[in-house]
């Protein structure tokens, strides 16, 4: 008798683990599992939705309700993303996208600015830019798919529930993996009470799931390159400057900047693809998430000078430091950095949600050491 096939996603899982890329995973196969349902959902949706085109393409009429998406959270390391990137390269969609959180909003809040520009022209009567926003966001893509799903911005925190409310009306699927758990995003955030109506927003949409994988998978790679020195052990600052001397070659370095809605953000030393700054220079300054993405999608590596042991109370620079270091890693930039204390304790004495979020940070800072980083990195 034959065997029933198995699933796309699934297939692919044991094809890994059969080439010995992966570990097989019990915690993992059960989100594979809800995930290769989506695949399914998503894929009879589109069929059927195809029967009334034109009702598809308006969102004024749907053929039956859209699919329910995913929201996985977990601990660092456990896999998330690689089982994100499978089930994007599966997707029998067009309109999708798989974006950085941080990238996705930056595109939202530019769309807005568009917008109110647009109306004080006089070129639009419509004064309200969310729905507009959103419809043109979900004309683009109607399956979202966001890896480390985050938020720490004001901004974003109070955009969400109505960006989304008018995403989800019109069919979106939401799949996002993230650290915390929904009831934790946003937490200790001001005026966090406005934000909550989205935590209930996103679990109508979607089911949430943990993912309690046993190993840390990112932290079992030992193989390390010189890119991060220890000021302390002497060698920091002039290790760093060796460094920064290789990769550039030769080249001129000057001053640049970049120019981002109306003021520029000043890079002090750069060439073609590499930049140095101070830690200060980026996270004691008034730099957000779009500011951070314009700089890594200029230069695919990034020198830090002095990063600090951050204090108690200095939570903006925590928040600066968590977001910029986000952003670099989902951007596959190559870092090299200089730090006062060892990178496990640059928050050492923290508390509250940055040094909750600090784990992450750890984890990342420790895998964009690993030669498997390094070669798959922009800069490679």
């Amino acid at each position: 008798m034959q065997q029933p096939q198995d699933a796309a996603l699934l297939a692919a899982y044991k094809a890994k683990i059969e080439r010995g890329e992966i570990k097989d995973d019990p915690a993992q196969r059960d989100i594979v599992g809800r995930l290769d349902a989506i695949l399914e959902d998503v894929s009879t949706y589109r069929l059927a939705s195809k029967k009334s085109a034109l009702g598809w393409l308006f969102g004024r009429k749907k053929t039956r309700p859209s699919p329910r998406g995913l929201y996985v959270h977990g601990d660092v390391g456990r896999g998330k993303t690689m089982l994100m990137d499978m089930f994007f390269d599966r997707l029998p969609v067009k309109r999708k996208r798989r974006a950085h959180f941080n990238d996705f909003m930056a595109d939202a809040h530019d769309r807005i600015h568009a917008h109110r520009q647009k109306l004080a022209r006089g070129e639009t009567r419509e004064s309200d830019p969310v729905p507009p926003v959103a419809d043109s966001l979900f004309e683009e893509a109607w399956v979202l798919c966001f890896d480390e799903f985050a938020v720490t911005d004001i901004a974003d925190a109070m955009l969400l529930s109505r960006l989304f409310e008018r995403l989800f009306e019109r069919g979106a699927v939401l799949v996002a993996t993230s650290n915390v758990a929904p009831e934790n995003l946003y937490r200790d955030g001001l005026n966090r009470q406005l934000f909550l109506p989205f935590i209930d927003l996103l679990k109508r949409h979607a089911d949430v799931v943990s993912l309690d994988a046993p190993t840390d998978y990112r932290l079992e790679k030992s193989r390390r390159l010189p890119v991060f020195h220890h000021l302390g052990q002497g060698e920091g600052e002039a290790g760093l400057d060796e460094a920064w001397k290789k990769v550039v070659d030769g080249r001129a370095v000057s001053a640049d900047r970049i120019e981002r809605k109306g003021r520029s953000i000043v890079v002090p030393r750069a060439t073609s693809d590499a930049a140095r700054f101070t830690f200060s220079q980026l996270c004691d300054a008034p730099l957000g998430a779009s500011d951070y993405l314009a700089i890594a999608d200029k230069y695919p590596t990034i020198f830090i000078d002095k990063v600090p042991e951050i204090k108690r109370g200095d939570r903006n620079r925590a928040k600066r430091f968590i977001l910029l270091v986000d952003v670099l890693y989902d951007k596959r930039n190559r870092l090299f950095l200089s730090a006062e204390v060892p990178i496990v304790d640059i928050y050492a004495t923290g508390t509250g949600t940055e040094k909750f979020e600090f784990s992450r940070t750890i984890s990342r800072l420790s895998e964009m050491q690993d030669q498997a980083y390094l070669d798959a990195s922009r800069a490679a």
